[in-house]
């Protein structure tokens, strides 16, 4: 996941290796703006091989890297 929000994002390797769990994302990271959501979805389901539905994505899956972290898991694992 930090190597997602590294390439969309342009975030340093060094910043993005200092997130953790409870690091916020949408609304705190001024990188990571609505239309940015959108390429950070689309890299996560190349990466992974996965498909994210519109009806998926809300404000809670965005909120912390943990929680971006773990949606993403639980779909590549589904």
């Amino acid at each position: 996941m930090r190597g997602v929000l590294r390439d969309v994002l342009g975030l340093s390797t060094e910043r993005a290796a200092a997130f953790h769990e409870d690091t916020p994302l949408f609304g705190a990271l001024p990188e990571l703006d609505s239309l940015a959501v959108a390429g950070v979805l689309t890299e996560i389901e190349d990466r992974l091989g996965i498909l994210i539905e519109d009806d998926e994505v809300d404000g809670e899956m965005l909120e912390s890297f943990g929680a971006l972290t773990r949606f993403a898991a639980a779909k590549a694992l589904a």
